[in-house]
């Protein structure tokens, strides 16, 4: 054997050394999984700190926190770090879902590493998130949800794969970078009837938006959809091969951020869930606003869904009316309420118009019937008013 031939061979035998000290160490330092979270601020708690938000009276319930399961579909620049920062909370049970494999070309994002590159993104997600929290029950799926073999597994997934199999997840957290998986989680969620968040970022890198979607109640991604959905352009023939869209870490940990801390919300119900939450990254803006769903949707189960949710609120609101007549009935016999008009008039069309976004056409007010009708005591003397409502 040649000098050169047994200095590799050398080599490679330390190199495995390394590789067995490396795998001991690192199944040496993973933690035992915690029986019971407390709430008091101790490092053998990992949770500690987290809990703590129970005891300043911000979150009630936060151990729950372990009886939820979420769904994360894309895990990208922002669904990797999604996932971690769940992970991190303390989450009871991940669905990740991903076909794609990790490339050096992902490094300029968080969460993944050199040497991970070739390994499908759920499989090194998972090793990585398994040793940050034991705790966690993590369930892989690697394959492309838009095909209809997959679509088929993906939607019975949302509908059986929860906390206890058999229950629906509780949230669908979408961070997939193109419409046509968008528009796949949309169908399956509309079907389902399944609350979920959609994220993004845009192809600069210096923007990106959440927001959250109730069948029914709120526009889905169907009813206001892109251009390129709208008119049903083929996404491929905007990117140019080899080309990788620019993405920021920093852009992406913020739509992340966003999106964990509106999911925490919504499961441990505390705050107010955002509708929908801008970024601007050249100007540190987050416009935000609330978009009512389209009845002449393309989806035939948002339809269905608007009529459903109308249903429930005319319900809903019927119940309040009568309470609120009860009320009225019992503490003021006319129901008359006096408004200070010190502040000045306010347009009721501007009430909710968010800064930094503008009207794309307003509804003239009719001129019609300008003279004082029955209602108009704009002329009228108290001592008149007074008259009327005794002969009343």
């Amino acid at each position: 054997m040649s000098e050169t031939e047994s200095l590799k061979k050398r080599i490679s035998e330390l190199e495995s050394e390394v590789e067995k000290l490396r795998a001991g160490h690192e199944k040496s330092v993973v933690r035992q999984k915690i029986t019971e979270m407390s709430s008091e601020v101790v490092d053998s708690n990992p949770y500690s700190r987290l809990m703590a938000l129970k005891g300043m009276g911000i979150v009630d319930n936060y151990e729950e926190i372990r009886n939820h399961c979420v769904a994360i579909v894309g895990i990208g620049g922002v669904g990797s770090v999604t996932a971690e920062m769940l992970t991190r909370c303390g989450i009871g049970k991940l669905l990740l879902f991903d076909y794609d494999k990790v490339e050096l070309a992902n490094m300029n994002r968080l969460f993944f590493q050199p040497h991970q590159s070739g390994l499908s993104k759920v499989d090194a997600a998972e090793k990585t998130l398994s040793g940050i929290n034991p705790d966690v029950c993590f369930e892989c799926h690697n394959y492309n949800i838009t095909t209809v073999d997959n679509f088929q597994h993906f939607m019975d997934r949302l509908h059986k794969g929860g906390m206890i199999e058999g229950k629906k997840v509780d949230l669908v957290l979408s961070c997939v970078d193109n419409f046509e998986a968008r528009m796949a989680i949309n169908t399956a969620c509309n079907e389902l009837r399944q609350n979920w968040i959609e994220s993004g970022v845009s192809e600069n890198a210096v923007s990106g938006h959440i927001q959250f979607v109730t069948p029914g109640e709120s526009a889905c991604f169907a009813c206001a959809p892109p251009l390129i959905v709208a008119t049903q352009t083929d996404e491929k023939t905007l990117k140019r091969d080899g080309v990788c869209a620019a993405s920021l870490p920093t852009t992406m940990a913020v739509v992340a951020g966003l999106l964990v801390q509106n999911a925490l919300k919504y499961l441990l119900k505390f705050g107010k869930v955002s509708d929908y939450v801008g970024y601007n990254a050249l100007l540190d803006f987050f416009p935000t606003m609330s978009m009512k769903p389209n009845s002449d949707c393309t989806d035939s189960f948002c339809r269905g869904n608007q009529k459903y949710f109308a249903e429930n609120v005319r319900t809903t609101q019927i119940e309040e009316e009568q309470v609120q007549k009860q009320e009225i009935s019992t503490e003021n016999e006319w129901g008359i309420e006096l408004v200070s008009d010190s502040a000045g008039a306010v347009d009721s069309e501007d009430r909710h118009v968010t800064q930094g976004i503008v009207k794309a056409y307003t509804v003239e007010k009719s001129h019609e019937d300008t003279g004082n009708s029955v209602g108009d005591t704009s002329d009228v003397s108290l001592e008149e008013l007074i008259n009327q409502m005794k002969n009343v």
